[in-house]
């Protein structure tokens, strides 16, 4: 999420692609094949192994997600627990969350495990036997402590019948980048260079486009040069303890996007679940806002107490909470603080095209978002399209409704109807529509089932037919003030 000039990122692009077809008639001639790395990580250990893997191959990467994860009550040795009880049962198969939507593309499996017990956990026997692996080459390897990858390779080869198991190889956690590379490089896997070409092909469309959603990386370029995540979490009144849980949740189920605020009373708590996260603080988007009265007065404080109170280096997105007094000039000591390097993005929160025609001429720098209220009744139609024509993202609050209202939509028939038919929830169906409307999402949850479901929102789309229906449920009612 590093901050480049956008004319370099084009230019640089030009050349990627370039490169990506030459890279890819070599491609052909060497006989790469497309890449997909799947792993299983009960404690990150693998995946960070896995992501080394897929990063070096230019490969796509799935992780596999039990339904039930797993507590560390589960994980813990000798103690009767869910894994002891599973590694005992070679006929075990716990259930996956989600699938690989086309492994028929994919001629090279790189399949990561850790070990338990000796064995692969058995998850993963799930895994090889919900697909054909019929010509495919495997590739496995696993992270231990101390055991050897040993009988845990051998034993899974029967449950893919048909591919072509390359010997596996056991790695320690602290195991490098470098130490992958050579041992892939040894085996002779090479980066899938033809894929290399469609991800430049899709970045060249997309990703250097700002305010244009990618679909495939969950993420927006800004005006202002940087990455933002398109889904996230929103901690509107969330107390300390319920604040640092969910965040600390989001996380951990591949979330990387926080909203909060000055008046939400929560900043220290975000500042202290990212601290405590193993996720890289370059990874996680985090939004707070400034307050209309005494932190617009005194903008220059009201910015350094949020640096401190959050205390994670840097803010990346700082936005006013709704226009008032002074807001003028809070927005031109956020503009400042964006020259020293505090603050990477600044923008606005319940301003609307009245408001924007107003303020926009007496600022220097064009916010990047603009955060209001929307749902499915209350769209915006006609304000979506304005901000977004001056190149500036949208970010609905209340996606669901708010609070007294959640039920009503999650209940309408029409909504549930067509969560029915795609086998996803309400919610999901929402949070959907707003992404495919163009619209970022950060929904509120203090339950960590409702947080990882309100992320997985890629194993669908919504028809044209079925974005039109919810298009017509709008009301223009509006469920808070500002």
């Amino acid at each position: 999420m590093k901050r480049k000039n956008l004319a370099m990122i084009a230019f640089l692009s030009v050349l990627s692609f370039a490169a990506c077809i030459r890279s890819a008639a070599q491609a052909k001639a060497n006989g790469a094949n497309h890449i997909l790395v799947v792993y299983f990580s009960a404690t990150g250990t693998t995946r960070t192994l896995a992501e080394y893997a897929a990063d070096i191959l230019n490969a796509d990467i799935y992780e596999i997600v039990p339904e039930q994860p797993y507590t560390d009550e589960d994980l813990a040795y000798y103690t009767g627990g869910r894994a002891d009880r599973e590694q005992e049962n070679p006929a075990v198969r716990p259930a996956i969350a989600g699938s690989v939507s086309d492994m028929a593309r994919y001629d090279t499996v790189v399949l990561g495990y850790p070990i338990w017990h000796g064995q692969a956990p058995r998850i993963i026997s799930t895994f090889l036997e919900s697909y054909d692996f019929s010509g495919k080459t495997v590739l496995p390897f696993c992270t231990s402590h101390s055991s050897g990858i040993g009988s845990s390779d051998d034993a899974l080869h029967d449950l893919a019948p048909g591919a072509n198991w390359m010997g596996g190889e056991r790695f320690a956690a602290d195991t490098s980048r470098e130490e992958i590379e050579i041992w892939l490089n040894e085996n002779g896997v090479v980066a899938d260079l033809a894929n290399a070409e469609a991800d430049t092909e899709d970045l060249s469309a997309e990703s250097t486009a700002p305010g244009v959603f990618n679909f495939e990386t969950h993420t927006v370029l800004l005006n202002s040069g940087y990455e933002m995540p398109i889904m996230g979490l929103g901690t509107y009144s969330l107390s300390d303890e319920e604040c640092y849980n969910s965040v600390t949740a989001l996380l951990e189920a591949g979330g990387r996007l926080i909203d909060t605020a000055y008046m939400y009373g929560n900043e220290a708590a975000v500042g202290r679940a990212v601290r405590d996260s193993d996720v890289p603080r370059e990874e996680i988007f985090v939004i707070t806002k400034l307050y209309p009265g005494e932190q617009f007065a005194n903008p220059e404080k009201a910015i350094q107490d949020a640096l401190d109170k959050l205390d994670i280096g840097y803010i990346d997105m700082m936005l006013l909470h709704h226009p008032g007094e002074n807001d003028v000039k809070a927005y031109q000591a956020m503009e400042q603080a964006v020259a020293e390097g505090k603050i990477h993005s600044i923008g606005l929160s319940n301003w609307y095209v009245e408001e924007l025609e107003e303020f926009l001429p007496q600022v220097t720098i064009t916010p990047a978002l603009v955060q209001n209220e929307i749902h499915p009744y209350y769209q915006e139609n006609d304000v979506i399209p304005y901000i977004q024509d001056l190149g500036i993202v949208v970010q609905g609050w209340y996606p669901f409704g708010g609070r007294g209202h959640t039920a009503e939509l999650f209940g309408d028939s029409v909504i549930s109807e067509i969560a029915a038919a795609h086998g996803v929830t309400s919610a999901q169906v929402i949070l959907r529509w707003n992404l495919q409307k163009g619209v970022v999402v950060i929904p509120g949850s203090g339950n960590p089932d409702h947080i990882w479901e309100n992320l997985d929102l890629f194993g669908f789309e919504l028809s044209d037919d079925e974005m039109e229906q919810i298009n017509d449920l709008d009301r223009g009612e509006k469920h808070d003030w500002y």
